[in-house]
Formats: C-alpha cells, structure tokens, sequence
C-alpha cells in the first residue's frame, strides 16, 4: 500500500490541487493511512487554488479552499513514495532534478495515454477539460493504491 502520495504540475493552484483532493477524498472514504501532497515546478508559492478548481472541487463535494501552493523539494520529493505528474514532460523534469525519484515518478496519464494541458488564465471550459481528464486519469491509479 502506498503510504505517501505527491501529485505535481507547475504552479500547483490549478492541476495538482485537483489531483490532491481527489486522491486524499479516496484515501479518506476507504479509511487509508495515506499522506497525499501536491506541489509545484515553478510554485506560485502561498498562493490558493485557483477559484475554477475550488469550484469544480466543490461541486462534487471536495473542499480545497485551504490549499496554499508550494514549490517542490528534495525533502518533499524524498518523503513522497509515489510521485504524480499531470504531464510526461513534468515526469521527465521531476527524474532529472531529483534523480533519486527515478521509480517513483509516474505522468497520472500512464495507462490512459492522457496529458492533462495546464488550464492557467484560461476559461472555465479549459478547467473542465482538466478536472474531466483527471478523474478519469486517477480512476486508473485506484487499483495500485
């Protein structure tokens, strides 16, 4: 079981929050001690989610109004037992930056050949496809978790 999960975009306030929501409401409801995190590459550090992701969160009854953006770490990364990206090239980037990882680093598009496209400064529409392309993305890891 892994005990310790990190999903990555750029400035985690679009993407990775999402990601991070939805994986710890899982680990939640199926009363797993799991430790989910999400993180940055380029980090708009303390800032919230952005408010289309608060919303769509939202309407499916998950709260990440509290989320605050941080910029990834050696130390986050070494705590991180499972690494989730939203795109192959970000996986690319966490292995050459943290060679270390290299193992633990997946793009969440893994098995449904998805590339999440990063919705910042566009409509809700964008977030939609987004948020869309995660859950169906993150479907597919439930079965590891």
């Amino acid at each position: 079981m892994v005990q310790s999960l990190l999903t990555v975009c750029i400035g985690n306030i679009c993407r990775s929050p999402i990601a991070e929501g939805l994986f710890r409401h899982y680990a939640e409801e199926q009363g797993l001690e799991m430790r989910v995190a999400s993180a940055g590459l380029g980090a708009l550090v303390n800032h919230p989610a952005d408010p289309f992701s608060v919303e769509l969160m939202h309407e499916i009854g998950i709260d990440i109004s509290a989320h605050r953006a941080r910029q990834i770490t050696p130390e986050i990364v070494a705590e991180s037992e499972l690494i989730i990206t939203m795109e192959t090239w970000q996986q690319r980037k966490v292995e050459e930056q943290f060679p270390f990882a290299r193992g633990r680093v997946f793009a969440i598009g893994k098995w449904s050949q998805l590339e999440i496209a990063d919705p910042y400064k566009k409509p809700r529409e964008a977030f939609e496809e987004a948020f869309g392309g995660i859950r169906k993305a993150y479907a597919d890891w439930l079965e590891f978790l």
